[in-house]
């Protein structure tokens, strides 16, 4: 059997690939290929720019991967690979579309070896395979980036919780736990308009806002990890996403006020393979 697999990660502004060997547990350096994507072109448009991604990291093997696993957003009908995505501002024009005969075509390769799996399932189960969570059998994970992406793996399986939309404070979970959050509660503080956490620690840690915004998230961050740990009580969570690299400012607190609320130190780990957890999860799923 062929131990090579392409594993894909699709955002709504990216698409990144690389080989990865099932049996070392390793990302083929060599084979990583990242591309900007318009995710408001047109279906052709979208489906040929991936397709040229993957191309460029296949093409550095002599051999062909034996499946290609891709990591996607929802909603979406991830077995037959029909997009569901609409009213998002991206991938309008894939809307109810059979991604996976469309892709396979372009590629030349056999649809029935080109799987689709939720993303945030991908990101835990990479964390799990070899990444801050090895060993780990019970778990969850938090993407914290535009939105919030949230799962859980348990038994072998790494599945989509679906929590981003769960009843939360005034509003919902990704109300309080997302880049836009940030924006709008920093703007609510200092009367600045930011576009994302990068900025906001790059440019504004000495503003007398900085560390009250970032405490306020720590408390949203643990009173949300508590209701999720609630719903099943597993060993273990691991946080990723592009606001987890501002975990300096948040992450502590964040352990902290959750075993406040759990009655003991519940392990958050961040993320140990970063942007790769999605590849290697997506590689070695199925």
């Amino acid at each position: 059997m062929n131990r090579i697999v392409l594993g894909v990660d699709i955002g709504g502004s990216h698409i990144t690939a690389a080989l990865i060997d099932l049996v070392q547990k390793i990302e083929i350096k060599e084979s990583w290929s990242r591309n900007r994507i318009d995710a408001n072109a047109s279906a052709s448009e979208i489906i040929n720019a991936w397709a040229n991604t993957i191309e460029n990291s296949m093409g550095l093997r002599a051999m062909l991967p034996s499946k290609i696993n891709i990591a996607m957003p929802g909603p979406m009908n991830y077995k037959k690979g029909i997009c569901k995505i609409k009213s998002q501002d991206k991938y309008n024009a894939l809307y109810n579309l059979n991604i996976k005969a469309k892709l396979a075509e372009r590629l030349d390769f056999d649809s029935k070896k080109i799987n689709f799996i939720n993303d945030a399932a991908c990101f835990l189960k990479g964390e799990v395979f070899n990444g801050s969570l090895s060993g780990i059998d019970d778990a969850i994970g938090l993407t914290l980036g535009t939105g919030l992406g949230t799962s859980y793996y348990a038994k072998g399986k790494a599945t989509d919780a679906n929590l981003w939309k769960m009843p939360f404070m005034k509003g919902i979970a990704e109300d309080y736990i997302s880049t836009r959050w940030f924006v709008k509660r920093f703007a609510e503080l200092s009367g600045i308009v930011i576009k994302d956490v990068k900025e906001l620690v790059e440019h504004h840690p000495g503003n007398p806002h900085f560390k009250q915004v970032f405490k306020e998230f720590s408390e949203n961050l643990a009173g949300f990890l508590y209701k999720f740990i609630r719903k099943g009580m597993p060993l273990a969570a691991v946080i990723g996403g592009n606001i987890a690299n501002a975990e300096a400012y948040f992450l502590h607190e964040t352990r902290e006020y959750l075993a406040e609320m759990m009655g003991y130190s519940f392990p958050v780990k961040r993320s140990g393979l970063g942007e790769s957890a999605t590849l290697m999860g997506a590689g070695s799923s199925y």
